[in-house]
């Protein structure tokens, strides 16, 4: 009875922070749950808001962070009449304040934020094991980091600390993304110290998610994206290819992706065909990624653009959804080499050809090709690698960052122009923080 009793308690304390952190506009009064200052006092509450922190970011955060810039770079064509995808399909400057989508993906990865910071800040003042304080600080660290990451991928000026008062600060978004690396090198500092626990594991991660290698995976990311290139090699040398990190869903917590193309058997959008690249991009019919993601479909949306069916991790309800594909530290290898003060040929074909003939993805996403034969320069290479991060990313939240980094067409700014490979190149801020922020930056022209 009283390992019932407790995780009744653990079950309405998360859900009290789930309510906290998911409706801000609108306060009722529950004599039953838990205050904010309970929920961060004690070692259920702390626990259940790390937990909910999660479950966030994995669920209406990952909606967000995926189908946004899906829709912006091609990846996926609209199959709805809502507005807020009609809105993101048209793109250019007409893309409204008010959109949802923009204004989803921000406000839940500021919502991710602020509980990462509570944890951060109280879990020292509870009595733990070390291990289980290291895994708590460790994590929110993580979250925060990832959250912030999301924000400078799709925001030109981010906020890195939340304010009670409505007046966060902004910077760029290359010193975000600092301040995120700065967070996972906090993290990774913290677990060496104090290796986590083995109660953190049980009553947070459920061994779904491995911190040190998320982290490394993560640091290899921002690195790239801040041009580090040789840090973002090391720390991508340094992630174990054979570990997976995976979020994972139930029955009161679904494939927020499956949810909007399967639910109800009423999609809001569908993957393009050829991953949504140009035709000048030719992927080999035998390519595995292709059957892996894709369904063939003779069909096209309602303007027009080639839509296939969705596989991969996103045709079941509670499908999990990896954290991070193991073969992107080899794009990120192959991809920093070639950008780096003295670019190593060799080296970025080494790895680039360590995916394209890939057979034991530990995901199953497994290009199964000949090794690469074109031209043995920069942009060649380049070029090829975009392409393979496409195949190999699809439906990540990485399109619009990588379509920008590589140098992709610019976008008119006109609106309804599909035959762009990108109709934004980042989001305008959404009404909700202009109106209350006074240090909402302009918008961004395109």
């Amino acid at each position: 009875m009283k390992y019932i009793f407790n995780h009744k308690i653990k079950y309405m304390i998360m859900l009290t922070v789930l309510l906290t952190i998911t409706a801000c506009e609108t306060d009722f009064d529950n004599p039953n749950a838990a205050t904010v200052e309970q929920t961060f006092s004690a070692r259920e509450g702390i626990l259940a808001a790390t937990v909910g922190m999660q479950q966030v970011y994995s669920t209406s955060g990952v909606r967000w962070i995926v189908e946004t810039p899906a829709i912006t770079t091609r990846e996926g064509g609209i199959t709805t009449t809502f507005q807020n995808m009609i809105e993101l399909e048209d793109g250019g400057t007409d893309l409204p304040n008010f959109n949802s989508n923009v204004k989803g993906l921000w406000a839940t990865m500021l919502r991710v934020m602020k509980t990462a910071e509570d944890i951060e800040v109280n879990t020292p003042n509870i009595d733990l094991e070390s291990g289980t304080q290291s895994g708590l600080l460790a994590y929110s660290k993580l979250f925060k980091a990832m959250a912030i990451g999301s924000l400078a991928q799709n925001y030109e000026q981010v906020i890195v600390e939340t304010s009670s008062n409505n007046d966060a600060s902004f910077i760029s978004r290359i010193e975000g993304l600092q301040f995120a690396i700065n967070l996972l090198n906090e993290a990774k500092a913290t677990i060496s110290a104090n290796p986590i626990s083995n109660e953190f594991v049980n009553e947070v991660t459920l061994g779904n998610i491995d911190v040190l290698n998320t982290i490394n995976a993560m640091l290899a990311r921002y690195y790239l994206f801040v041009g580090n290139y040789d840090a973002a090699i090391t720390a991508a040398n340094s992630v174990d290819l054979s570990s997976a990190s995976v979020f994972a869903y139930d029955s009161q917590n679904l494939n927020p992706i499956w949810g909007r193309v399967y639910q109800n058997s009423a999609p809001n959008f569908k993957p393009r065909d050829n991953f949504g690249l140009p035709a000048t991009f030719v992927f080999d019919p035998a390519d595995g990624r292709l059957s892996f993601y894709l369904v063939p479909l003779a069909e096209t949306n309602q303007n027009g653009l080639p839509i296939e069916d969705l596989a991969g991790f996103f045709d079941a309800d509670t499908g999990s959804i990896p954290v991070y594909m193991p073969d992107e530290m080899k794009l990120i290898i192959a991809e920093a080499n070639l950008r780096k003060g003295s670019p190593d040929l060799a080296a970025a074909t080494l790895a680039l050809n360590d995916v394209l003939t890939d057979t034991t993805d530990i995901f199953d996403i497994n290009a199964n090709v000949a090794a690469y034969s074109g031209a043995n320069t920069v942009d060649a290479l380049l070029d090829e690698v975009y392409r393979n991060r496409r195949a190999e990313l699809f439906l990540t939240g990485m399109s619009l960052e990588d379509s920008r980094r590589f140098g992709r067409p610019q976008p008119s700014g006109a609106s309804m122009n599909y035959t762009e490979e990108r109709n934004r190149n980042f989001y305008p801020y959404p009404d909700t923080e202009r109106n209350s922020n006074p240090n909402t930056p302009p918008d961004p022209s395109i």
